[in-house]
């Protein structure tokens, strides 16, 4: 089964004015579950993985993932790393909404089994509550999602 995405090297540049416009396996190579439901990153890579559970950000809150662990070594699970208040909620997604993780092991092959807690949100309060929620509100490309790459890629 397709567990995620790994960047190829030296592709052309993207305009980001088009969406659903790219072929997916033109800029990525695409990561599939072992026998032992492990990947193993190589180092220096760039990865996109979905998150296991599912996630929740209250109105009054705002989110962001951290590293779940620091010892674990040179390893990063998210680079834009912040939820809006309101991802993952909304009538169609009672249960919240998984998210897309960008990740990337610095230096050394770093070995990710299925389930294994790679990163954590911190929930922060805000000063208000929004007017306008994400996902509920305004309409947003990553609420409900599953494995997904960006909006300018067609989805496969």
């Amino acid at each position: 089964a397709l567990i995620g995405w790994k960047a190829k090297h030296y592709t052309d540049p993207i305009d980001l004015s088009l969406v659903d416009h790219y072929e997916p396996r033109e800029f990525w190579d695409p990561v599939y579950a072992d026998k032992h439901r492990q990947l193993v990153l190589d180092p220096d890579e760039f990865y996109i993985l979905v998150s296991k559970e599912k996630v929740r950000v209250p109105a009054g809150l705002a989110a962001e993932m951290i590293p779940y662990d620091a010892r674990v070594g040179e390893f990063r699970v998210h680079y834009a790393g912040f939820f809006d208040p309101g991802f993952g909620y909304g009538p169609d997604f009672p249960e919240g909404s998984k998210a897309v993780l960008e990740v990337r092991s610095h230096k050394i092959p770093f070995l990710m089994e299925d389930g294994q807690p790679v990163g954590r949100l911190a929930y922060e309060p805000l000063a208000a509550t929004p007017d306008l929620l994400y996902g509920a509100d305004l309409k947003s490309n990553y609420q409900g999602q599953g494995l997904r790459l960006s909006k300018h890629f067609k989805q496969p």
